[in-house]
């Protein structure tokens, strides 16, 4: 047995991972399902202005990984659309419910604004920060 530092895992071994997590799962709880979802913004020279991405499972919740609208687009609504694109896209396929990590220096009060709610919170982190851990329950009408 030898124990290797890796900086980024080949997608070959994060599914390994995930698939070693979800055998082990399965018996317990049944099929947890990991379905991608994945909506990408283009301004009218086709560049790559904004996204988000995440994924949702077979128990109903959307996980937002990311979401990322450039500074040259920002306020015009196109982080609102995005949110909405996927969490309707979520509701579709049965999920009931959101959640995700924001910073407070980052997307926090957006999301606050959108209808999420903090359950946790590390204060500090970084110093005169939090990192910030947000639900929403979906509403029917999202998609």
């Amino acid at each position: 047995m030898n124990i290797v530092r890796k900086n980024k895992l080949s997608d070959e071994e994060q599914h390994a991972l995930w698939d070693g997590i979800e055998s082990f799962t399965q018996p317990i709880v049944g099929d947890t399902g990991r379905h991608e979802l994945c909506f990408l913004l283009h301004n009218e020279k086709g560049e790559l202005v904004g996204g988000i991405q995440g994924n949702y499972d077979n128990f109903g919740w959307l996980w937002i990984d990311s979401l990322w609208i450039s500074q040259s687009v920002r306020g015009q609504g196109f982080g609102i659309q995005l949110l909405n694109k996927i969490e309707g896209a979520a509701a579709e396929n049965g999920c009931k419910n959101s959640h995700l990590t924001s910073f407070s220096y980052q997307a926090a009060d957006f999301y606050i604004k959108q209808g999420y709610e903090i359950f946790g919170k590390l204060e500090n982190y970084p110093k005169e920060h939090s990192r910030c851990w947000l639900k929403k329950e979906l509403a029917l009408n999202c998609v």
